[in-house]
Protein backbone atom coordinates (compact mmCIF):
# COMPACT_ATOMS: atom_id res chain seq x y z
CA UNK A 1 0.00 0.00 0.00
CA UNK A 2 1.05 3.59 -0.67
CA UNK A 3 0.96 5.88 2.37
CA UNK A 4 1.23 9.65 2.01
CA UNK A 5 1.28 12.17 4.85
CA UNK A 6 1.11 15.89 5.53
CA UNK A 7 2.16 17.52 8.81
CA UNK A 8 1.49 21.06 10.01
CA UNK A 9 2.06 22.94 13.26
CA UNK A 10 1.44 26.58 14.20
CA UNK A 11 2.08 28.61 17.35
CA UNK A 12 -1.34 30.24 17.00
CA UNK A 13 -1.71 33.32 19.15
CA UNK A 14 0.97 32.27 21.63
CA UNK A 15 4.54 33.57 21.78
CA UNK A 16 6.04 30.11 21.11
CA UNK A 17 4.96 26.66 19.99
CA UNK A 18 4.87 23.83 22.54
CA UNK A 19 3.60 21.22 20.05
CA UNK A 20 5.94 18.71 18.39
CA UNK A 21 5.17 16.49 15.38
CA UNK A 22 6.97 13.63 13.64
CA UNK A 23 5.94 11.97 10.37
CA UNK A 24 8.53 9.47 9.17
CA UNK A 25 8.67 6.39 6.93
CA UNK A 26 11.11 3.64 6.04
CA UNK A 27 10.73 0.56 3.84
CA UNK A 28 8.80 -1.27 6.60
CA UNK A 29 6.55 1.17 8.42
CA UNK A 30 5.16 4.66 8.72
CA UNK A 31 5.21 6.32 12.14
CA UNK A 32 3.28 9.46 13.08
CA UNK A 33 3.64 11.13 16.49
CA UNK A 34 2.05 14.32 17.79
CA UNK A 35 2.73 15.76 21.26
CA UNK A 36 1.21 18.85 22.89
CA UNK A 37 3.47 20.25 25.60
CA UNK A 38 2.36 21.77 28.91
CA UNK A 39 4.20 23.73 31.51
CA UNK A 40 5.13 27.06 29.95
CA UNK A 41 8.51 28.85 30.06
CA UNK A 42 9.86 26.46 27.39
CA UNK A 43 9.05 23.39 29.45
CA UNK A 44 6.16 22.23 27.32
CA UNK A 45 8.16 22.65 24.14
CA UNK A 46 11.01 20.60 25.62
CA UNK A 47 8.71 17.87 26.97
CA UNK A 48 6.83 17.40 23.69
CA UNK A 49 10.04 17.28 21.65
CA UNK A 50 11.66 14.76 23.99
CA UNK A 51 8.60 12.51 23.99
CA UNK A 52 7.90 12.67 20.24
CA UNK A 53 11.51 11.98 19.35
CA UNK A 54 11.78 9.10 21.82
CA UNK A 55 8.64 7.29 20.64
CA UNK A 56 9.38 7.79 16.95
CA UNK A 57 12.96 6.60 17.36
CA UNK A 58 11.94 3.50 19.28
CA UNK A 59 9.38 2.55 16.63
CA UNK A 60 12.08 2.47 13.97
CA UNK A 61 14.73 0.78 16.09
CA UNK A 62 12.42 -2.14 16.96
CA UNK A 63 12.12 -5.09 14.59
CA UNK A 64 8.46 -5.75 15.44
CA UNK A 65 5.97 -3.26 16.87
CA UNK A 66 2.74 -4.31 18.57
CA UNK A 67 0.39 -2.66 21.07
CA UNK A 68 2.48 -3.74 24.05
CA UNK A 69 5.67 -2.42 22.48
CA UNK A 70 4.07 0.92 21.59
CA UNK A 71 2.81 1.33 25.15
CA UNK A 72 6.29 0.53 26.46
CA UNK A 73 7.85 3.13 24.15
CA UNK A 74 5.52 5.75 25.63
CA UNK A 75 6.36 4.69 29.18
CA UNK A 76 10.05 5.03 28.33
CA UNK A 77 9.36 8.47 26.86
CA UNK A 78 7.61 9.37 30.10
CA UNK A 79 10.77 8.47 32.00
CA UNK A 80 12.77 10.69 29.66
CA UNK A 81 10.48 13.60 30.45
CA UNK A 82 10.65 12.86 34.18
CA UNK A 83 14.45 12.81 34.02
CA UNK A 84 14.40 16.17 32.24
CA UNK A 85 12.42 17.71 35.09
CA UNK A 86 15.61 17.76 37.15
CA UNK A 87 16.78 20.77 35.13
CA UNK A 88 16.04 24.18 36.70
CA UNK A 89 12.88 25.72 35.27
CA UNK A 90 11.61 22.44 33.80
CA UNK A 91 10.20 20.91 36.98
CA UNK A 92 6.59 21.17 35.77
CA UNK A 93 7.03 20.22 32.11
CA UNK A 94 4.45 17.76 30.82
CA UNK A 95 3.07 16.67 27.46
CA UNK A 96 0.26 14.75 25.82
CA UNK A 97 1.09 12.30 23.03
CA UNK A 98 -0.69 10.33 20.32
CA UNK A 99 1.18 7.88 18.08
CA UNK A 100 0.19 5.85 15.01
CA UNK A 101 2.25 3.08 13.41
CA UNK A 102 1.26 1.68 10.00
CA UNK A 103 2.85 -1.50 8.71
CA UNK A 104 1.65 -4.11 6.23
CA UNK A 105 -2.09 -4.45 6.68
CA UNK A 106 -2.24 -3.27 10.30
CA UNK A 107 -2.59 0.04 12.11
CA UNK A 108 -1.44 0.42 15.74
CA UNK A 109 -2.03 3.44 17.95
CA UNK A 110 -1.59 4.67 21.49
CA UNK A 111 -2.15 7.90 23.39
CA UNK A 112 -1.88 9.73 26.68
CA UNK A 113 -3.84 12.94 27.23
CA UNK A 114 -6.26 14.72 24.91
CA UNK A 115 -4.44 14.79 21.58
CA UNK A 116 -6.67 12.81 19.23
CA UNK A 117 -6.62 10.22 16.46
CA UNK A 118 -9.46 9.91 13.95
CA UNK A 119 -9.89 7.29 11.22
CA UNK A 120 -11.98 7.71 8.07
CA UNK A 121 -12.87 4.37 6.49
CA UNK A 122 -15.58 3.35 4.04
CA UNK A 123 -17.21 6.77 4.21
CA UNK A 124 -17.43 6.89 8.01
CA UNK A 125 -15.36 8.59 10.70
CA UNK A 126 -14.41 7.22 14.10
CA UNK A 127 -12.53 8.85 16.96
CA UNK A 128 -10.07 6.11 17.94
CA UNK A 129 -8.86 7.82 21.13
CA UNK A 130 -10.75 8.89 24.23
CA UNK A 131 -9.53 12.12 25.82
CA UNK A 132 -7.96 11.63 29.23
CA UNK A 133 -9.71 14.69 30.63
CA UNK A 134 -12.35 15.56 33.22
CA UNK A 135 -14.60 16.82 30.44
CA UNK A 136 -14.43 13.60 28.42
CA UNK A 137 -15.13 11.55 31.53
CA UNK A 138 -18.27 13.68 32.03
CA UNK A 139 -19.27 12.94 28.43
CA UNK A 140 -18.73 9.20 28.85
CA UNK A 141 -20.80 9.33 32.03
CA UNK A 142 -23.69 11.01 30.23
CA UNK A 143 -23.42 14.32 32.11
CA UNK A 144 -22.79 16.32 28.92
CA UNK A 145 -23.24 15.78 25.17
CA UNK A 146 -20.48 15.20 22.63
CA UNK A 147 -20.82 18.78 21.38
CA UNK A 148 -20.49 20.07 24.96
CA UNK A 149 -16.97 18.58 25.05
CA UNK A 150 -15.77 21.36 22.74
CA UNK A 151 -16.80 24.10 25.17
CA UNK A 152 -16.83 22.58 28.66
CA UNK A 153 -14.83 24.47 31.29
CA UNK A 154 -13.00 21.31 32.42
CA UNK A 155 -11.63 20.29 29.01
CA UNK A 156 -8.09 21.39 29.91
CA UNK A 157 -8.10 19.39 33.17
CA UNK A 158 -6.11 16.35 32.10
CA UNK A 159 -6.14 13.06 34.00
CA UNK A 160 -3.13 11.50 32.22
CA UNK A 161 0.00 13.16 30.79
CA UNK A 162 3.65 12.31 30.23
CA UNK A 163 5.80 13.81 32.96
CA UNK A 164 3.78 12.32 35.80
CA UNK A 165 3.55 8.85 37.30
CA UNK A 166 1.90 6.50 36.70
CA UNK A 167 2.05 6.63 32.90
CA UNK A 168 -0.82 4.54 31.52
CA UNK A 169 -1.15 4.72 27.73
CA UNK A 170 -4.27 3.45 25.99
CA UNK A 171 -3.62 1.39 22.87
CA UNK A 172 -5.58 0.04 19.94
CA UNK A 173 -5.16 -1.74 16.62
CA UNK A 174 -7.10 -2.52 13.50
CA UNK A 175 -6.87 -3.54 9.85
CA UNK A 176 -5.34 -1.13 7.35
CA UNK A 177 -7.20 -0.85 4.04
CA UNK A 178 -6.74 1.14 0.84
CA UNK A 179 -9.01 4.18 1.06
CA UNK A 180 -8.45 4.66 4.79
CA UNK A 181 -7.38 8.06 6.10
CA UNK A 182 -6.15 9.18 9.53
CA UNK A 183 -5.94 12.50 11.37
CA UNK A 184 -3.76 13.13 14.43
CA UNK A 185 -4.38 16.51 16.05
CA UNK A 186 -3.87 18.56 19.20
CA UNK A 187 -6.69 20.10 21.21
CA UNK A 188 -5.83 23.51 19.77
CA UNK A 189 -7.09 22.13 16.46
CA UNK A 190 -9.96 19.78 17.29
CA UNK A 191 -11.71 22.28 19.56
CA UNK A 192 -12.56 24.33 16.45
CA UNK A 193 -13.13 21.71 13.74
CA UNK A 194 -15.93 19.23 14.35
CA UNK A 195 -15.99 15.54 13.54
CA UNK A 196 -18.59 15.83 10.77
CA UNK A 197 -16.51 18.56 9.10
CA UNK A 198 -13.35 16.45 9.29
CA UNK A 199 -15.20 13.69 7.43
CA UNK A 200 -16.70 16.01 4.81
CA UNK A 201 -13.34 17.63 4.04
CA UNK A 202 -11.62 14.24 3.79
CA UNK A 203 -14.16 12.85 1.33
CA UNK A 204 -13.72 15.79 -1.07
CA UNK A 205 -9.90 15.86 -0.91
CA UNK A 206 -7.45 14.18 -3.28
CA UNK A 207 -4.34 14.43 -1.06
CA UNK A 208 -3.51 14.66 2.65
CA UNK A 209 -2.34 18.25 2.11
CA UNK A 210 -5.60 19.26 0.48
CA UNK A 211 -7.55 17.68 3.36
CA UNK A 212 -5.46 19.58 5.90
CA UNK A 213 -5.85 22.88 4.06
CA UNK A 214 -9.64 22.49 3.90
CA UNK A 215 -9.80 21.95 7.66
CA UNK A 216 -7.36 24.76 8.42
CA UNK A 217 -9.63 27.18 6.53
CA UNK A 218 -12.43 26.28 8.95
CA UNK A 219 -10.06 26.57 11.91
CA UNK A 220 -8.78 30.05 11.06
CA UNK A 221 -12.31 31.45 10.81
CA UNK A 222 -13.18 30.33 14.35
CA UNK A 223 -10.12 30.79 16.53
CA UNK A 224 -10.13 33.71 18.97
CA UNK A 225 -7.25 36.11 19.50
CA UNK A 226 -4.51 34.49 21.58
CA UNK A 227 -5.57 30.97 20.62
CA UNK A 228 -3.52 27.92 21.56
CA UNK A 229 -0.86 26.24 19.43
CA UNK A 230 -2.44 23.85 16.92
CA UNK A 231 -1.04 20.89 15.03
CA UNK A 232 -2.22 18.12 12.75
CA UNK A 233 -0.96 15.19 10.70
CA UNK A 234 -3.10 13.83 7.86
CA UNK A 235 -2.58 10.40 6.29
CA UNK A 236 -3.96 8.76 3.13
CA UNK A 237 -3.70 5.01 2.47
CA UNK A 238 -3.97 4.00 -1.19
CA UNK A 239 -3.40 1.00 -3.43
CA UNK A 240 0.18 0.77 -4.66
CA UNK A 241 0.19 1.53 -8.40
Amino acid sequence: MKITTYAYTNQGGRDHNEDSIRAEQDERRTVLVLADGLGGHGGGERASALAAEAVCGQCFSCQAVDEAALAEFIRQANQTVLDGQSEPGLEEMRTTLVALSLEGEQALWAHVGDSRLYRVSQGEINQLTKDHSVTYRKYLGGEITRMDVYHDDDRSSLLRVLGREPCTPETGSGPLRPGDAFLLCSDGFWEYVYQEEILADCLKSATPEQWAQQMLLRHIRRTPEGNDNFSLITVFVEEEV
